[in-house]
Order: structure tokens, then sequence, then C-alpha cells
């Protein structure tokens, strides 16, 4: 089972990754079979190339990730809120965002689930 520091070190390489719009080092982190709900209660992308054609469009967009507060640990399982800033047609938006990410025995992501909804979603990219 991964340790703490291995997982907070996934969380902090996923945020890094994402930011510099890098498809193949995101989906590195993910087992070759990982599932991805982005949001929960949405189909989920199963194994790495679905992955990574998931995060390859939402890179596109031009979002960046901020962690706000300390990766938590428990088992094999990392929760972590963070913020979503993007630029859209209308204007800046912010979303609010909580992620688990559950580790298999190598120290990979077994899955991914990504907890926010309309109510996470703030024009003007402002705090609430």
């Amino acid at each position: 089972m991964p340790t703490h520091e291995q997982m907070v070190a996934a969380v902090e390489a996923y945020v890094a990754a994402f930011d510099r719009g890098d498809p193949d080092a995101v989906r590195d982190l993910f087992a070759p079979e990982a599932t991805v709900e982005d949001p929960v209660g949405t189909p989920p992308h199963v194994g790495h190339e679905a992955i990574r054609a998931f995060y390859a469009r939402s890179m596109q967009t031009g979002a960046k990730l901020r962690l706000e507060g300390p990766v938590r640990t428990t088992a094999d399982t990392a929760a972590f809120a963070f913020s979503v800033h993007l630029t859209l047609p209308d204007g800046p938006m912010r979303v609010d965002v909580i992620d688990l990410f559950r580790f298999d025995e190598a120290g990979k992501v077994a899955s991914m689930r990504a907890y926010f909804g309309p109510a996470n979603m703030h024009k003007g990219g402002g705090d609430a």
C-alpha cells in the first residue's frame, strides 16, 4: 500500500502535469485499467487510452488547478480539495472540486472520482 507521502506526491504530480498540459504524465499516474468518474454520476473513462483522451480534452480549455488545503489520506485513498480556474467566452470561472484517488498496491491511481456540481461553479472566478 502506498504511504501518505507517496499519495501526496502523486496528487501534486497530477496537479503539476495538468497545469503543464501534459496528458501523458497524468495518464502515467493511473493503473492500466483505472477508472475516472468526473464528475461523479457520469459514465467513467476506463483504461489508459480513455483517461488520456479525457485529460487531453480537459487541458484544451486552458484550465489551471490550485490545491485548496492539504491532501488527506487514509488506507489506500487520498482526498483533496482544489479549484479549477478557467476563462469561458462570457468570462472567468472557478469550480470548487474534491477528488478522491484510490491507489493500488503498486502506488498507481486505480480510481478517481470528482465531486462537484452546479452549486460549485462560480462566475468571475472569485471567492463565493
